[in-house]
């Protein structure tokens, strides 16, 4: 009777026997197999800092220049962040005491502007663990909602569950205003996803060591926790503080004092009022000043105008129209956009006031029904004009768009 080479069970006690050329396997040990063969890879997959190439800032930059329209200065702040972070990593231990201390960063800027994009665009070429994080599920630990320590949790992953290799990583902290405080003064109720939460992150910012659950929070009680030094784990926090530009305005004005401060404010550029943010606004907007002092490196990204969302449209290696162009091409479908076309549909982003996204979703609305389609045509050929643009952009569609 045929039976198992590894384990002996016959062919009736399991439920898949597998037969070889001098023997066979069952389900039961290809399970085993497989496992161990995972096991062995995971601890052969890690991260050798001591091969990694060491790009400069003008390299960082010229490669998010490739994917990212205009926002010099973010670009330049995170360009020596990521080349300082790197530099930290490789150091060689001297007598000179001398240590150097990481420098977490703060984004400030308008929805759409490129904030995510950024932080996505450099971990396409890091050789350390990189995760993206969103700030809006964390709570304080013991209510519903994810536990601070799920930041570690996903760089974890990211890094195959290497400890040394995580404590040497990147974490991106998306839409970090949603868990600013909701008034100005200190709460007689606990504001357990807003200041609650910002207490909960300041020994992560700053460098603790912090028991980790490898699969989670509360849903795996029975778990091992993995302790995680943060210390050398650069933070880059990032979001769009809608409102933000009132507490600066406001500052602004405070200071206006006699004739010469006055004709002074008249040289404010009011269309930006982002570039002129500072730890105060943060604080008045409702971070507390302990996670504000973690985050020493503060920088804002420019509201986009009519040429940048041009150049957004075409230019970057990754544009709205060049992923229209390839889901095209896949159907043997060859799409083309008049230029009269691409100005139209900037002049509609402008309108709507939604950055980038703008752009997006207008697209969409123009190319559904295209999408839907011309897969079951025979053309071959298809081109978009201003006029066909106007005619899928009703005022129906049009309301829905402003209302998003």
């Amino acid at each position: 009777m045929d039976k198992c080479s590894f384990c002996g069970r016959e062919k009736s006690d399991v439920d898949l026997l597998i037969a070889g050329m001098e023997g066979h396997i069952c389900d039961r040990c290809i399970e085993q197999a497989y496992t161990i063969v995972e096991e062995e890879f995971k601890q052969k997959n890690t991260f050798d800092m001591s091969g990694v190439t060491l790009h400069k800032p003008v390299e960082i930059k010229a490669f998010l220049d490739q994917y990212v329209i205009g926002q010099e200065q973010a670009k330049k702040i995170l360009s020596v962040a990521v080349y300082n972070h790197y530099k930290r990593l490789n150091q060689k231990v001297t007598d000179d005491d001398t240590e150097i201390e990481k420098s977490n960063i703060i984004m400030v800027g308008e929805t759409g502007t490129g904030k995510t994009l950024l932080a996505k665009t450099i971990a396409k070429m890091l050789h350390v663990p990189f995760t993206i994080v969103d700030a809006t599920v964390l709570t304080e630990a013991g209510y519903v909602g994810e536990d601070i320590e799920s930041l570690l949790t996903r760089l974890l992953q990211a890094a195959d569950y290497n400890v040394e290799a995580a404590e040497r990583g990147i974490v991106m902290i998306d839409e970090l205003d949603k868990i600013a405080r909701k008034g100005d003064n200190p709460s007689i109720t606990r504001d357990v996803s807003g200041e609650g939460v910002q207490q909960g992150m300041l020994k992560l910012l700053e460098g603790s060591v912090v028991n980790v659950p490898p699969q989670g929070g509360r849903k795996h009680p029975e778990q091992k926790m993995i302790p995680v030094n943060t210390k050398n784990i650069l933070f880059i926090c990032a979001g769009a503080f809608d409102g933000i530009e009132r507490k600066i305005a406001q500052r602004l004005n405070t200071k206006v004092i006699g004739y010469g401060a006055a004709k002074d404010a008249e040289q404010i550029d009011r269309d930006n009022m982002l570039q002129y943010v500072s730890p105060q606004d943060l604080k008045s907007f409702g971070l507390i000043p302990e996670i504000i002092g973690r985050l020493p490196v503060l920088t804002h990204l420019d509201p986009l105008d009519r040429t940048a969302l041009r150049q957004i449209l075409t230019e970057p290696k990754n544009s709205i129209i060049n992923q229209y162009i390839k889901l095209f091409d896949l159907d043997d479908i060859e799409l083309t956009f008049k230029e009269d076309a691409l100005e139209f549909i900037v002049d509609k982003a402008v309108e709507f006031k939604l950055g980038a996204r703008g752009l997006r979703s207008i697209c969409e609305n123009i190319m559904t029904d295209a999408m839907f389609e011309m897969p079951s045509n025979d053309a071959s050929k298809m081109v978009i004009t201003k006029d066909y643009i106007e005619n899928k952009l009703d005022s129906r569609s049009a309301q829905r768009l402003k209302a998003s």
